[in-house]
């Protein structure tokens, strides 16, 4: 074996209809509808629906998905419990991965062997419904407030705001910008954390499982640990005067600016834009300028000296942070929006299952060695 694909960059190890990521045109679509039409005409339910039925819903469709999922937000009370034996610094990407993995424990549909794809259908759904409950009530948890009721009246996207806010429900601008970063974060082809859950599935594992295993993936700094990173680093910056001197450090010194650049896309991110609008929108409207002020000379200048665009990472940040919304929620939000993805990618990969196994190039000694007695051994560098 010659040669091989490092990190397997285009390899194309399987075939999904889900969404179609064009890095060099910077074009992104679910089921054969653009991005841009999805976030202007849809919700993100409509959405969920589209990557999960493979068509927009009926008005009538609409209603009876939402209530599926709205009548399925009610946490076990065991988990519940668990989480409040959890230390109040806990990393919530932690918390959320091993409560998504005990939500199995008490879901009799989370079976290993042959494949129910009714039953698997249904413990998609509630991964979705739930998944921001469990945010939610960890970040209420961990301040020492009460826990409100689930509500079944409201949007997914109004409904986190609801939770984290305390039993406040937010405003329709509010809500709506949330759900157009569901929507735009709902999938993204074969990125690493749809990756690991589909090889994860592939092995006739459970939903659970394989969702455990993109949690675990979606946390890295390198993937949706990215935009907690943007807002850390503008903080370090610390002013919109200091921005391009800390830019130069960076090219300089060859560290990474986080946010900037995109495995796939080799023009700009087609999230991106959206969010940036909507960023500039909700930092007039907080009187606010900074960040966004700041994030912009950034991407200026990356643009202009490297060529490199902005991507979804960028903006959301800044979204998030207007929001306000704690950081270290940014990835687990990530997840909220991804899980119908995720979700959706495994029930497609068992239509069609095959067991992922790449090959290795084998790079050590190329000839044999004797198994020396320990006692002649001579010790090792390691």
């Amino acid at each position: 074996m010659s040669d091989y694909a490092k990190g397997l960059e285009g390899v194309v190890a399987n075939e999904s209809a889900l969404s179609k990521v064009e890095g060099l045109e910077g074009t992104l679509s679910y089921l054969g509808y653009n991005i841009d039409d999805l976030v202007e005409n849809c919700s993100f339910e409509e959405v969920t629906y589209l990557l999960h039925y493979r068509s927009l819903p009926t008005a009538e469709q609409l209603a009876a998905f939402e209530g599926k999922l709205r009548n399925d937000r009610e946490l076990p009370e065991q988990l519940v419990s668990f989480l409040k034996t959890l230390p109040a610094d806990a990393v919530p990407m932690d918390v959320l991965r091993t409560a998504v993995s005990m939500l199995g424990i008490f879901d009799d549909r989370a079976l290993i062997g042959e494949p129910n794809q009714e039953l698997n259908h249904e413990v998609a759904l509630s991964l979705v419904a739930k998944t921001p409950v469990i945010v939610a009530y960890y970040h209420l948890i961990r301040q020492g407030k009460e826990l409100p009721p689930v509500r079944t009246d409201l949007s997914e996207a109004a409904h986190f705001l609801y939770l984290i806010n305390g039993g406040e429900v937010p405003s329709e601008a509010a809500a709506r910008t949330l759900d157009i970063a569901y929507i735009l974060h709902a999938d993204h082809g074969m990125n690493a954390s749809t990756f690991s859950a589909r090889v994860t599935v592939a092995t006739l594992s459970d939903l659970y499982s394989a969702m455990t295993s993109a949690i675990g993936t979606l946390k890295g700094p390198l993937h949706g640990g990215a935009n907690e990173g943007v807002i850390n680093m503008l903080n370090e910056i610390g002013s919109e005067e200091a921005v391009d001197a800390f830019v130069e450090d960076c090219l300089v010194n060859k560290k990474k600016i986080m946010g900037i650049g995109h495995r796939v896309y080799k023009v700009l991110d087609p999230r991106a834009p959206h969010l940036q609008k909507m960023a500039i929108k909700l930092t007039e409207e907080l009187g606010e300028s900074k960040w966004i002020n700041m994030s912009e000379r950034i991407a200026t200048i990356m643009r202009e000296r490297k060529g490199l665009n902005a991507n979804v990472d960028f903006y959301s940040a800044t979204v998030y942070y207007s929001l306000d919304i704690p950081t270290d929620l940014f990835t687990p939000i990530f997840a909220i929006s991804r899980m119908s993805g995720w979700t959706a990618q495994v029930l497609e990969q068992l239509e069609d299952n095959r067991l992922y196994r790449p090959l290795t190039k084998y790079v050590g000694p190329a000839t044999l060695s004797p198994v020396a007695p320990i006692a002649e051994r001579s010790a090792q560098l390691v």
